[in-house]
């Protein structure tokens, strides 16, 4: 069974035998939710590579206190993979997130599409981006993930070019593509860029734009997706052909 894992900012510089505390929410998470005890092991990230197996020496309400037995770092997985995720309505938006920090994705962007139904404006945006962020680092720990998800701040069309522009294979899914997305080469080092259209799909002017920087639509198959699905279905296509082989 595989160890509890929690985020910890300070693990860079320890070594075996070093005495290390969670604190705060993490902390509390680990005594009251978790339950954990004096004498188990647990596993701590920073969410960027560094992970320290512990054994628990003590516990409060809100800390836990343990030895550190072993310190792991992990070079980050290649190719790196950023979807490009249109704003959807409800809840979506953080079903989306979830599965994308759970199959793997490095960088998750959320897109302000032109037919997006949901619109992140005011104080809606900084909240939703919480959500988002929030999300992508749980999922990331139940993942057992050594290094966690960015979720950017969001982003226009223009911007999403620029990504387009400088990705070593930019994909762009819609259902009408005459190219399927298998025949698409892939290397094992570079940067995949998805992305993934709102309910409503892409617009024409926005694949026109995309196609400026030569990132024409690919179809995934004869079925439609929803858009909190495409991108995990897509990702985990490509990385059937790199990462997981």
């Amino acid at each position: 069974m595989s160890l509890s894992l929690f985020l910890h900012p300070g693990l860079v510089g320890l070594t075996a035998g070093d005495t290390v505390e969670l604190s705060g929410a993490e902390g509390r998470h680990a005594v009251v939710v978790k339950r954990v005890r004096v004498g188990e092991q647990v596993a701590l990230t920073d969410g960027a590579g560094t992970t320290a197996t512990c054994t628990v020496t003590a516990t409060d309400r809100t800390l836990l206190a343990g030895r550190v037995d072993a310190i792991a770092t992990t070079d980050p997985e290649m190719p790196r993979v950023v979807v490009v995720q249109a704003v959807p309505k409800g809840d979506r938006g953080e079903l989306a997130v979830e599965m994308l920090t759970e199959v793997g994705v490095d960088v998750i962007v959320p897109w302000a599409a032109e037919r997006s139904v949901a619109v992140w404006r005011g104080e809606k945006l900084p909240k939703a981006l919480a959500r988002w962020r929030s999300t992508a680092r749980e999922a990331a720990k139940q993942a057992r993930r050594p290094w966690f998800p960015e979720v950017r701040d969001l982003v226009s069309t223009e911007e999403v070019v620029g990504l387009l522009r400088d990705a070593s294979v930019p994909v762009v899914l819609h259902e009408a593509a005459s190219g399927p997305l298998a025949d698409l080469p892939v290397p094992g080092r570079g940067e995949i860029v998805i992305v993934v259209g709102p309910e409503g799909g892409i617009s024409e002017e926005e694949l026109a734009a995309f196609a400026t920087v030569g990132a024409e639509p690919v179809r995934m198959g004869t079925s439609v997706l929803r858009t909190s699905t495409a991108g995990v279905a897509a990702t985990a296509a490509l990385l059937a052909r790199t990462r997981w082989r």
